[in-house]
């Protein structure tokens, strides 16, 4: 009989995307069921992936009276359920469902932690999610950082004890496809073609974004770094949604956007491998990350990449071997390091032979499964249950 083994997150977005293929990895060792909210949505990816799920309500907003809620369906779930693991991700998922696997006896509660939003809040706001992390923590058996960083961070400030955290592997929380992330993939006929639609020169240097257009994403330094290059040979291709209501760009990056011809923007993109294959280099000056799949994904593609000093992606970039790593809302080293990828071409072409090869050795998807197999495995010969079958 297959030990039971409960994956929750916030959102069901989140099922499918951060941790997509994990659920139908493990159903080969384990009795799976996903939990998540928006039940609609929730029951669709079920079908899709035919995987169990459970639908409670969770709210990603702060309402203590909703969150109480949710931990007592959460706790009568478990103890119907009688799971063996109860596995969290994202910060509301992992307060309501370790507080709730603990106060019903769940043997083995796991939590990862991808990314710490608080870094970037102060006063009374930062110390509610301070106190919703430490619950979280408190309640769990063992804590997964998707980053080296977050782990430092975590045992700094004493939000958990170190014996409680162990980074998997070498990082994030699901690795990359590097099968479908492949240059290879993408023709040279389809790159030019989508070049001219987009009216892109076919000689022009392209530097890509990829996320959500947001000031914490750094879109307004690399607006600005872009302008004072310029450089009509030099094109930034922006992909991803423009927000208006949480953080907006300035009305300065927005203008640029809207009359630049340099700047090209594409809103969100289903695929965006074809985006990677038309550009040179990838620019991700971002204020706060967990641990960023974009920069894994430009790296499969075999993009050099220029990074801030910021965990996760100064663990996926190497400084001078598969990329640059600068400051935080530093524009002037943003625009430096534009410049040197652009003329440079002898040390932009050393880091971009460097920089699929980097991302196949250390987070290949199906190696990350693996191991946080194996991590399963562990958890359950430290309580006494018998293990699933061992990857070797």
């Amino acid at each position: 009989m297959k030990h039971h083994l409960i994956r929750i997150t916030t959102v069901p977005i989140s099922l499918e995307k951060l941790i997509e293929g994990q659920l139908n990895f493990m159903q080969d060792y384990f009795e799976v069921t996903a939990l998540a909210s928006e039940k609609e949505s929730l029951e669709k990816l079920g079908k899709q992936l035919n995987v169990r799920t459970h639908f409670v309500e969770m709210t990603r907003k702060i309402t203590p009276l909703k969150d109480l809620k949710s931990v007592y369906t959460l706790y009568k779930f478990f103890k119907k359920e009688k799971p063996t693991i109860v596995h969290t991700h994202t910060p509301k998922a992992g307060v309501a469902g370790m507080l709730a696997a603990r106060l019903a006896g769940v043997p083995i509660r796991l939590h990862t932690v991808a990314g710490l939003p608080l870094l970037e809040t102060t006063g009374v706001k930062r110390k509610i999610l301070e106190l919703v992390e430490v619950l979280t923590f408190a309640s769990a058996t063992k804590v997964y950082p998707n980053s080296i960083r977050i782990a430092e961070i975590l045992i700094k400030n004493k939000y958990v004890s170190a014996k409680k955290v162990h980074v998997i592997k070498n990082g994030s929380s699901n690795g990359i496809d590097t099968s479908f992330f492949d240059p290879s993939l993408i023709s040279e006929v389809e790159k030019s073609n989508l070049r001219a639609t987009l009216e892109i020169p076919q000689d022009a240097f392209v530097f890509v974004f990829v996320g959500r257009l947001v000031g914490d994403k750094g879109i307004n330094e690399l607006i600005e770094a872009h302008v004072t290059l310029n450089n009509p040979k030099v094109y930034l291709l922006l992909v991803g949604p423009l927000e208006t209501e949480l953080d907006p760009l300035s009305k300065n990056s927005i203008t640029h956007i809207e009359n630049n011809k340099t700047i090209v923007s594409v809103g969100y993109q289903n695929d965006v491998r074809p985006y990677f294959a038309i550009s040179n280099a990838l620019a991700f000056p971002s204020y706060r990350e967990g641990f960023p799949n974009v920069v894994m994904q430009a790296g499969a593609m075999g993009l050099p990449a220029i990074v801030t000093n910021i965990n996760g992606c100064n663990e996926i970039i190497e400084e001078s071997i598969n990329g640059i790593i600068i400051p935080v809302k530093d524009v002037k080293m943003l625009h430096d390091a534009m410049q040197r990828m652009v003329i440079d071409i002898i040390f932009r072409e050393r880091l971009k032979e460097n920089s699929r090869n980097s991302i196949v050795k250390r987070y290949q998807r199906k190696a990350m499964w693996e191991a946080i197999l194996k991590e399963y495995n562990k958890q359950l010969s430290l309580m006494g249950f018998k293990g699933v079958t061992t990857i070797e």
